[in-house]
């Protein structure tokens, strides 16, 4: 019933891979790479993995295990994971309500 097991490149703790975040690292050209978040677990290339939480990712930037475990020589962009950390925050956050919580408020208050 569990499935494949990672390790998350930031805190280090092993969890079920559907419960992490996917990362690859894309060259930007000159020798320089960016990290993007792989959602299907399809793109080629060698992969981390990381914990869908800011603290995961700001340790793995601060031990620079993207770039061990990505196997690239030099620190990469990580503005894409960072952006997708915030969108899926912004997702989950309780001032997002889709309005159906509101009609249905709405509708049992008359």
């Amino acid at each position: 019933m569990g499935g494949p097991v990672r390790t998350c490149v930031g805190c280090r703790k092993r969890e079920l891979a559907v419960k992490l975040l996917r990362v690859v690292a894309v060259s930007a050209g000159n020798g320089e790479y960016a990290v993007i978040v792989d959602p299907a677990s399809s793109l080629p290339g060698r992969g981390a993995w990381l914990h869908p939480e800011p603290q995961c990712t700001q340790q793995a930037i601060r031990r620079r295990a993207f770039t061990k475990a990505l196997r690239i020589d030099r620190p990469p962009d990580t503005t894409a994971v960072i952006e997708h950390l915030e969108f899926l925050s912004a997702l989950d956050s309780p001032g997002n309500r889709t309005g159906s919580e509101e009609h249905e408020h709405t509708v049992k208050s008359r």
